[in-house]
């Protein structure tokens, strides 16, 4: 039908149609005031269901009906939100807006293209719901999420690239049989307030734990898929069975990060992706012949899409060391670059694009069972969305070689270095710095937990507290209790038992007349000002006022300081997604 429903009109692209309206931050059909407007592009399939949830009938065949709402076929528009009114007449929807509102607007659509290629179509999915809906594939997340993102909450997303050989074309690529493996893998964590990010690239040759997996199996029963000791990262998808809820497992054993969500594309997902952006620039410092991935570009700049993009992405032997880290560092390069075309140019603008976005993105993609419908995926990426490129940071997880071979091929964790970097991403601190008002009640309050730390100390001997354990793993208290007084000289020390509620951190309670031994146990066991609640002291065994310490789910063990970094260790690599590098 055309667009005004009185007949049918042979060439016509509905996304050309479509223009964005800056008031409401949607794409609206371009028709004339008399006509109905719709809240998606296209018409509707027949025998799909309407917005309600009922099968929508086939429009009348009798020619005397004039109401267009009967002529064309029913479309459903975006659900509305109680208390949220009706869509403005057609004639205010063609008042020109103010250039700030459209310049809002738009950076709010940028909601779709911040969690790489992969959360970017999710966003452009905004433009139609139902008919997305259908494209998307999602496996369970097997009870190893958190339970899905929350917008009131730091956000953490396991994005997962696998080698699996599927759909034509790939038939070139390696072993076209395989099962695949978790070949390329990036937890990405954005800050509670959205200021920042880091992309934490996992190298597939680190040799980690995979731990026991129960896995949802086709028929609906559960399985658990056995753990494995020190072997390949990769092998934690595919192998044995293993579904992506089970690389998640296995980042959480080795990060202490639970991810929110997941995601998964293969190797058709990036030639899709890339062509319905029409292609990505990279940068190369040198000519690249790699006939293993089929690369073969000139120094300089290029733009590549489809199979070349792929040859880009897989390319390793023709840079760097010709390892798997410098195929991290060339993965890194191109998805910097890639966000950096869809917050410049005019993708966000232009239905077309934005169209061919969704299309391609939710059919490529698999996600977790708790990210199943455009409406998550659209929430997730206006939370994304608000996320400025110079504040995401592309790091590696620190890894030496393996010094049980001889021929080196697999690395293991950089114990250095390593724990700082996962400490970090744990509590929410940027690797870049941020500069913005909106911190400051935050700086505030970090400098007033700060002063606690700050005064006279005790003597470790007139330090008197009672610990309990408050959600650390069994036996905490006792073992931070026998520490204590062996090797501390806290002797004033009882262990009280269970705390009567689990909490996410630990913390020490004392009254004003124990700030200085607060102080001193705060040295002793590198507790953060953040641990320290002024409050009131309580009556240990004794008879005698004393402090109280709850080790919370945070704590490592006796001696391990709880103090998080605020700065990345000098020799971790890392880059910001503003910046343009070019590949070595």
């Amino acid at each position: 039908m055309d667009a005004q429903g009185r007949g049918r009109v042979e060439n016509i692209d509905p996304a050309d149609q479509w223009v964005l309206n800056p008031d409401t931050g949607e794409y609206e059909l371009r028709l004339t005031p008399s006509a109905p407007q719709s809240a998606v592009p296209g018409p509707r399939r027949r025998g799909t269901r309407a917005a309600g949830g009922a099968p929508s009938p086939e429009a009348p065949s009798d020619s005397r009906t004039t109401a267009p709402e009967r002529d064309a076929p029913e479309v459903p528009g975006p659900r509305r939100r109680r208390g949220v009114p009706e869509e403005p007449s057609p004639s205010r929807r063609g008042r020109r807006p103010a250039k700030k509102s459209k310049t809002k607007k738009v950076l709010l659509w940028t909601g779709g293209v911040m969690a790489f290629v992969l959360v970017g179509t999710a966003g452009a999915a905004y433009l139609y719901l139902e008919h997305l809906n259908d494209n998307i594939t999602s496996v369970s997340d097997d009870g190893a999420s958190t339970g899905g993102f929350s917008k009131d909450k730091a956000i953490n997303l396991l994005v997962i690239g696998t080698d699996k050989r599927t759909g034509s074309g790939n038939e070139g690529y390696g072993d076209s049989g395989s099962v695949g493996h978790a070949d390329t893998t990036i937890l990405l964590h954005v800050s509670k307030d959205r200021t920042n990010a880091t992309a934490l690239s996992i190298p597939r040759d680190l040799i980690v734990d995979v731990p026991d997996c129960p896995t949802e199996q086709e028929d609906g029963t559960s399985e658990i898929i056995k753990g494995t000791q020190g072997v390949r990262f990769n092998t934690s998808l595919g192998q044995d069975g293993r579904t992506p809820s089970c690389t998640m497992r296995t980042v959480t054993e080795l990060t202490g990060v639970t991810p929110d969500n997941f995601m998964v594309a293969d190797f058709n997902a990036v030639k899709t992706l890339t062509t319905a952006v029409d292609g990505v620039e990279v940068c190369l410092a040198k000519d690249i012949d790699d006939p293993d991935s089929h690369l073969k570009l000139s120094e300089g700049t290029h733009t590549v899409q489809g199979e070349q993009a792929l040859a880009f992405l897989r390319t390793r032997h023709s840079v760097g060391f010709g390892g798997d880290l410098s195929r991290i560092a060339i993965q890194q390069q191109f998805l910097g670059s890639l966000m950096r075309k869809l917050k410049s140019n005019d993708t966000l603008t232009s239905p077309t694009k934005m169209i061919k976005l969704a299309e391609a993105g939710t059919k490529a993609l698999t996600v977790d069972s708790q990210l199943d419908s455009i409406t998550k995926l659209k929430d997730l990426g206006l939370e994304l969305g608000k996320l400025n490129t110079k504040n995401l940071t592309f790091t590696t997880v620190p890894v030496v070689d393996n010094p049980a071979e001889k021929v080196k091929s697999t690395v293991v964790l950089n114990e250095t270095t390593a724990p700082t970097v996962f400490q970090m991403i744990q509590d929410d601190v940027s690797f870049t710095e941020v500069k913005q008002q909106a911190k400051a009640s935050k700086d505030a309050a970090a400098a007033a937990a700060a002063a606690r730390l700050k005064g006279t100390q005790s003597a470790a001997s007139e330090v008197r507290v009672q610990v309990m354990n408050g959600g650390a793993k069994a036996g905490s208290a006792q073992a931070t209790l026998s520490w204590l007084q062996n090797d501390e000289g806290v002797t004033k020390s009882e262990n009280a038992g269970n705390a009567p509620a689990a909490l996410a951190r630990t913390t020490l309670e004392y009254g004003p007349e124990q700030a200085d031994q607060a102080r001193k146990l705060a040295a002793i066991m590198g507790l953060p000002g953040t641990a320290l609640k002024p409050g009131e002291s309580v009556t240990n065994s004794q008879g005698l006022p004393t402090m109280t310490l709850t080790l919370g789910k945070d704590f490592k063990g006796a001696g391990v300081s709880l103090t998080a970094p605020t700065t990345v260790p000098d020799t971790v690599d890392k880059s910001t997604a503003d910046k343009v590098e070019c590949a070595k």
